[in-house]
């Protein structure tokens, strides 16, 4: 056996919108041995070569135990397996296809018919669409939800839960939602009773009111094991909280997974003054290998996560080096596309002559394959830990560009942070991304783009969409895929929206724009700062409408896409434009980062352009 794992949630919810750690914490050595040998007498009776995923429900208060199914065949659990132990099951399976054994197959370390060992805790997290489909249920049950997930390692379950919670992007840093804080004790006791995908925030913020941990486990049939667990972290903030500036208090949350700008905020100082306190003890992550066989064996196996411990197992390379920013958990918008950006450009910069380096949470994805890259580092993608990664390494630069809008948010706080980043910088990031900048560039240049303007606060907002006239098309900076864009046809909807759907401030400007009826195209181009190749036009097949003004509108994944000539080239930046029925070209959203268009025109090798181009080379110059 591979892994065996467990999810926090009762039967009755998909794996897959399941919180699920390994290895299994809660089975006693008898009932672990028993699930097992269950499993590997069906997997004989089935005669099965190859990889084989088992499920089984257990009852927590007997030895009683159910079949629930087989998947003779590689599944999404095998990735995450993959991922959670570096054991390559489907490398394995198609090498036992063309009839090796497991013991004749090789692995980094160990052969085939090693079993894993894992001295450390995986968490894995699922990641929902219900911030960009803000009206639909969202309670789990037995039919799959959620359109990715993320996965984190730590020594403990605490670190391994808080460092899944900062990966999956949804606004939060921590088991903390704002909108439970002053909800009753009785309201969130019924709310997490129904097991929504929040339901994990409504918990800590049970513990935090100090309800009895008993009616939780039984409102929830999450084994108390786990609810102790996320006990055990709001007791660390409340020691956080009792005890500001304490050296030994900052030691035991950092080891436990908490970010600086969690402790920041229980300290009432800013992430800067926290950090600096860290940067004066020295008190910095090491990085553990993912080795298979739990450091039994010498071995060297670049796959690493980070912890607080003492030893460092990350062996850093005299070679100049690049670090790539994957693109995180997979969503509607931002999906494997990413994926095959980073790993294409991993290649051009190991042709290149550097160590490439990919920092990354999902494990459904080729790039946390370790053997992509010279070395990968499966961690939250935030500025703290991606700062951590590089004060290590030492890298030359950072590629921001190609892990979507997660990797493009990222660019300007690590560049504030001092560092380099490769390719397009980050004041032409903001000018294309931030729709105010946008809109003052456009009107520089003369070029025609709908009547719009960029709001700060609601107010403004009713104002200028009055001026404008409905129906007017809203949308904020820094999104993809269209999340929280929505057209608007009355003064009522928009205050619903601003106060609602999207964060409205100083730093984020919402775009207000004039609703533009005809054909929408899009020209893909690759700059290496003096030249710029087009390699192709596309061109959305069903214009926009009347219909579009009936639903959220028709983004470009949900449409049919015409390319206007055969190009194999790679691709870089893409300008959305719509054609009126007058035949002027209206630009209304350019992207200066590899995107989904980009990776479905292109038939050759999709990033090679834009990362030679990043290092000085020009287009003439690139060898596709």
């Amino acid at each position: 056996t591979v892994c065996n794992m467990e999810n926090l949630d009762p039967v009755g919810v998909h794996t897959g919108d399941s919180i699920v750690v390994c290895p299994s914490q809660t089975l006693t050595n008898k009932e672990y041995h028993m699930l097992r040998d269950s499993a590997l007498k069906i997997i004989r009776a089935l005669k099965i070569e190859g990889g084989c995923n088992v499920q089984f429900a257990l009852d927590p208060h007997s030895f009683q135990y159910y079949l629930i199914e087989v998947n003779p065949r590689v599944s999404r659990s095998s990735a995450l397996a993959s991922k959670a132990t570096g054991y390559p099951i489907a490398m394995v399976s198609a090498k036992i296809a063309v009839g090796m054994h497991l013991d004749e197959i090789p692995l980094a370390n160990t052969p085939a018919s090693f079993e894993p060992a894992l001295d450390y805790v995986v968490c894995k997290m699922p990641r929902f669409p219900f911030d960009k489909f803000t009206s639909a249920q969202n309670k789990l049950g037995t039919q799959m939800k959620a359109t990715g997930e993320v996965m984190s390692i730590g020594r403990t379950i605490e670190e391994s839960l808080l460092k899944a919670v900062r990966s999956l992007e949804i606004g939060v840093d921590h088991l903390y939602m704002e909108k439970f804080t002053d909800i009753s004790n009785a309201k969130l006791m019924a709310f997490i009773k129904e097991g929504t995908s929040e339901q994990i925030f409504g918990i800590a913020q049970l513990l935090r009111n100090h309800a009895d941990i008993g009616m939780i486990c039984d409102a929830t049939q999450i084994d108390i094991f786990f609810l102790n667990k996320v006990k055990n972290i709001i007791d660390m903030e409340e020691e956080l909280a009792a005890h500001p500036g304490d050296e030994q208090v900052l030691r035991q949350a950092k080891r436990m997974g908490f970010a600086d700008t969690v402790i920041a905020r229980l300290w009432g100082q800013t992430e800067e003054e926290v950090f600096a306190m860290r940067d004066r003890l020295g008190l910095f992550p090491v990085y553990k290998m993912i080795d298979t066989c739990a450091s039994e064996f010498a071995s060297y196996v670049p796959y690493f996560y980070s912890t607080y411990e003492h030893e460092n197992e990350s062996i850093v390379s005299p070679n100049p080096k690049i670090i790539v920013l994957g693109s995180g958990p997979i969503r509607i918008g931002q999906g494997v596309e990413f994926d095959y950006s980073t790993v294409h450009a991993v290649m051009t910069i190991k042709k290149s002559g550097y160590d490439a380096i990919i920092i990354n949470n999902n494990p459904e994805t080729v790039s946390t394959d370790y053997t992509t890259s010279d070395k990968l580092y499966f961690e939250p993608l935030t500025p703290e830990d991606i700062m951590n990664i590089i004060r290590l390494e030492n890298p030359v630069g950072v590629i921001t560009s190609l892990g979507g809008q997660t990797a493009i948010n990222l660019a300007a706080p690590l560049e504030k942070r001092g560092v380099k980043i490769i390719g397009t910088g980050v004041a032409a990031l903001n000018k294309s991304e931030n729709r105010e900048n946008f809109e003052k560039l456009t009107a520089e240049l003369g070029t025609p783009r709908p009547k719009g303007v960029g709001v700060t606060n609601i107010e403004d907002g009713v104002k200028a969409a009055n001026e404008i006239g409905y129906p007017v098309l809203v949308r904020p900076s820094y999104v993809l895929g269209g999340r929280a864009m929505q057209i608007v046809s009355n003064d009522e909807a928009l205050l619903k929206y601003l106060r609602s759907a999207v964060a409205v401030n100083e730093d984020q400007p919402v775009l207000i724009d004039q609703y533009i009826v005809g054909k929408e195209l899009e020209v893909d181009a690759v700059c290496d700062g003096t030249d710029v190749f087009v390699p192709g036009i596309m061109e959305l097949r069903q214009a926009i409408s009347d219909r579009y003004k009936e639903v959220y509108g028709l983004e470009y994944g949900a449409a049919g896409v015409v390319v206007s000539n055969g190009a194999k080239q790679s691709l870089y930046n893409t300008f959305q434009a719509i054609l009126d029925p007058g035949d002027e070209v209206i630009v209304f959203s350019p992207y200066f980062a590899v995107y989904r268009s980009q990776i479905e025109l292109a038939g050759g090798v999709c990033v090679d352009v834009p990362t030679y181009a990043d290092e000085n080379y020009a287009i003439d110059e690139a060898r596709l």
